[in-house]
């Protein structure tokens, strides 16, 4: 009976991962895009909703505890000049690829096959950190998260808010079923169901970022890799199936350019993450709803650092 819980419990995770894949290709979330956005056309509108995306995760994990399901959660780690290094540095190889951990999910899932080989520059990146860069190991805080710690009353405050947010489209005379039948998905919309599936994956089994699976993999650590690796292809799946049914999947031919890039910014966003420690799929499904100051300066520093090259990219591209 224990194996059949177990084995519909992580069916369960695989769909939600197809979930994320699909809503991650139908809502085009991306750091880089929400950069981009805040760049030339002066709205924050992308990343309004992945700091939201952030806020569904929390929330989710306050129901869980208040319910007593919440399995164990990730221990924080000390804020330091390591952790800017490696946000600038995850800024500059998401700018690099054209796309964040995310991003490049999506852009697979729409027939660019060059991004294939973002998770293996990213896996190379995790291999190659320790001799480049001579940074102490991260010492995991003994404190819990502040989150955690929060009075139960908090949680009912969020059941209020995603009834509110949830009953939206509604309100605005839309329905639900129409929104999520559009082929390309609101930002807001996209961010809310990754949100969800995510907790769901988290109480099913544990939490799961596909970045952690290539630094852990890299380092020799990897538990269950059978199981999160399924999950991955799970992941990819439902990208590509959100790709083919928006009509966005476009099967594009691939160029030693695309294959460079691609491959030198996933070296870049893998020495980021393991000096961080954490992807930003990490950092704002894990990190930063659980109110760990260095995910949210982390994550800063990566859309600072993707400003910047974005800054010098139209400077440079300006006639004089």
């Amino acid at each position: 009976m224990d194996v059949a819980l177990a084995s519909l419990a992580f069916a369960v995770a695989a769909f939600c991962a197809g979930v994320m894949g699909f809503a991650i290709q139908r809502g085009a979330t991306c750091t880089v895009a929400a950069m981009e956005e805040i760049v030339n056309k002066r709205s924050s509108r992308r990343l309004q909703s992945l700091a939201e995306a952030s806020l569904w995760v929390a929330g989710g994990l306050l129901v869980a505890q208040a319910l007593h399901l919440l399995p164990a959660m990730p221990p924080g780690y000390p804020l330091n000049r390591w952790t800017v290094l490696g946000g600038a540095l995850l800024g500059v190889g998401a700018y690099v690829n054209g796309a964040c951990v995310f991003g490049a999910i999506a852009r697979f899932g729409s027939g660019e096959w060059a991004y294939l080989v973002t998770p293996l520059g990213f896996y190379l990146g995790c291999l190659s950190v320790g001799p480049l860069f001579a940074a102490a190991p991260h010492l995991k805080l003994a404190v819990g998260s502040p989150v955690l710690q929060a009075p139960t009353w908090v949680a009912l405050l969020f059941l209020l808010f995603a009834g509110w947010r949830l009953a939206r489209p509604l309100r605005d005379g839309v329905r639900v079923r129409d929104a999520l039948a559009s082929r390309i998905w609101s930002p807001h919309a996209a961010t809310t169901v990754i949100g969800i599936a995510f907790v769901l994956m988290l109480l099913l089994v544990g939490a799961w970022a596909y970045t952690d699976v290539l630094a852990e993999l890299a380092r020799g650590m990897a538990a269950s890799l059978a199981a999160r690796c399924l999950l991955l292809l799970a992941l990819l799946a439902g990208a590509i199936w959100g790709g083919w049914t928006a009509g966005r999947f476009r099967s594009t031919r691939v160029t030693a350019a695309q294959l460079l890039r691609c491959l030198g910014g996933g070296v870049l966003m893998g020495w980021g993450s393991l000096l961080i420690p954490g992807g930003n799929d990490g950092l704002i499904l894990v990190g930063m709803p659980l109110l760990w100051p260095y995910a949210w300066v982390a994550f800063l520093a990566m859309c600072a650092s993707i400003v910047a090259a974005l800054l010098a990219h139209k400077a440079w591209i300006r006639p004089h």
